[in-house]
């Protein structure tokens, strides 16, 4: 009889709360964090204030990648600008026309880095349907997909991703134009242009610019949406000024109940859990660099 009771008053028992995703990635211990390389953090400071850090994604598109590093260590960007705001699209940067010459050791005509093989990559599975590939999740704390017969795998154009413009094939850009994804996701651009990082802080000095008025989000010419003081690496800062920013590794527990609670949201404003994530409403969770003292 007692033992029925105790059955009893445990079936009774309120089931535990379900953490929301934010409680989870607020929960997760130092050991689920990674922190990214100063080499893999570009830093773009605005005249006026305001800073912008985009971490660099040199396993999809090495020669890219390398080229933008170049092209930040040389001073290339300085006095550049914000020349392109397409509303629920892009935001495009850099050098348009004209410019300085290109360094040495920028590779002018890099090859078309849209996809990459999947070896050595560590793929984790969304576990939910795509429209625009047979296979997506995250490898390495990004967001991709995948085709299992052609061994292909490949960045996607979630909000915040970086790209680099060029002009119609052959023509694959250098890495002197960038733009960011500040819209709905463009995922019919995946394979067909370099994407070489994600805007990781300071998205709103891009997505909050007034939208130009010219064909495509482009200025008017002479005019520009916001201008750069300055581009760099963080490993070029001094340590009094580099930002420091860990990423959650995907391969892990925590980031498995992450994506189960982004898709079955089971607190007091959602009623209904939509039973189904898309990959670009998972964003990698990524924070800075918490202090000593405070590490868990």
């Amino acid at each position: 009889m007692i033992a029925l009771l105790a059955l009893a008053a445990v079936a009774a028992a309120p089931s535990a709360k379900p953490l929301t995703p934010s409680e989870i990635v607020s929960k997760a211990p130092a050991a689920d964090w990674q922190t990214v390389s100063p080499a893999d953090l570009l830093v773009i400071d605005y005249e006026g204030g305001g800073r912008t850090v985009i971490q660099l994604a040199p396993d999809f598109a090495p020669v890219h990648v390398a080229n933008v590093r170049a092209l930040a260590n040389a001073g290339y960007w300085k006095g550049s600008s914000i020349y392109r705001v397409q509303d629920n699209y892009v935001a495009q940067w850099g050098v348009n026309e004209g410019g300085p010459p290109t360094p040495a050791g920028v590779v002018a005509k890099p090859p078309a880095e849209y996809s990459r093989s999947v070896k050595g990559l560590t793929l984790r599975p969304l576990g939910y349907a795509d429209q625009y590939a047979p296979r997506v999740g995250h490898a390495g704390g990004w967001p991709v997909a995948w085709n299992p017969k052609t061994g292909r795998a490949n960045l996607t154009h979630c909000y915040g991703m970086v790209g680099v413009g060029r002009d119609m094939a052959p023509d694959t850009g250098m890495g002197g134009e960038l733009y960011a994804v500040i819209g709905q996701a463009p995922r019919h651009l995946d394979r067909n242009i370099a994407l070489v990082g994600r805007v990781i802080e300071g998205i709103e000095n891009m997505s909050a610019l007034p939208r130009g008025t010219e064909a495509l989000g482009f200025y008017k010419a002479g005019t520009v949406a916001r201008k750069i003081a300055s581009v760099r690496l963080a490993s070029a800062m001094p340590a009094t000024d580099r930002p420091s920013f860990q990423v959650m590794r995907t391969t892990g527990a925590t980031f498995a109940s992450y994506i189960h609670a982004r898709a079955n949201r089971q607190d007091q404003f959602f009623q209904v859990p939509a039973g189904g994530v898309d990959l670009c409403n998972a964003p990698v969770p990524v924070r800075r660099t918490p202090a000593p003292s405070s590490s868990r």
